[in-house]
């Protein structure tokens, strides 16, 4: 939802004038995107999260057979670009369905066995993979105090197409 906010000046925080308070990442970046869309020079604004936090989502259980497959799985991507590289250069014998199969093979092994090095070398009784992100509490949209003003009013008409009104 938007919200006025108050302008708060801190220590190396970016100091430019808010225009507009949003309660995530994505209502941001679309509002953002409205200004870009109505001409304002967006270059002259920038995001800012506040009350940072990390989030981390646990994906399941650790274990070498997971850590080797997913090594595998990077390996096979790997191995398949190299091949198709080095298939370009192979001529005319049509060996490069044989460059592309070792690529494959060769890519799915290395990755493999850096997955499981990876794994025995990190884990330290771990036990669990997870992703972690950084959230914040709000987003605020900044800009130069010049085009502030710009800002917030087609942000309020971007307030008003969101609602429906």
């Amino acid at each position: 939802m938007f919200r006025t906010a108050p302008t708060v000046i801190l220590p190396g925080a970016d100091q430019r004038p808010v225009v507009g308070s949003y309660q995530t990442a994505e209502q941001a970046q679309k509002a953002v995107g409205f200004l870009a869309d109505n001409g304002f020079p967006v270059e002259r604004a920038g995001i800012v999260g506040h009350d940072l936090r990390l989030v981390e989502t646990v994906l399941g259980r650790a274990t070498a057979l997971r850590a080797a497959g997913a090594g595998a799985a990077t390996g096979l991507w790997f191995g398949l670009m190299a091949g198709l590289i080095l298939s370009l250069f192979a001529g005319p014998q049509g060996s490069g369905l044989a460059f592309m199969a070792g690529g494959l093979l060769y890519g799915a092994v290395f990755g493999a066995i850096f997955g499981l090095t990876s794994y025995w070398t990190t884990q330290r009784g771990r036990g669990f993979v997870s992703r972690q992100a950084v959230v914040a509490d709000r987003y605020d949209i900044v800009a130069d105090a010049a085009v502030a003003d710009d800002a917030r009013n087609l942000l309020v008409k971007h307030n008003w197409r969101s609602q429906g009104g």
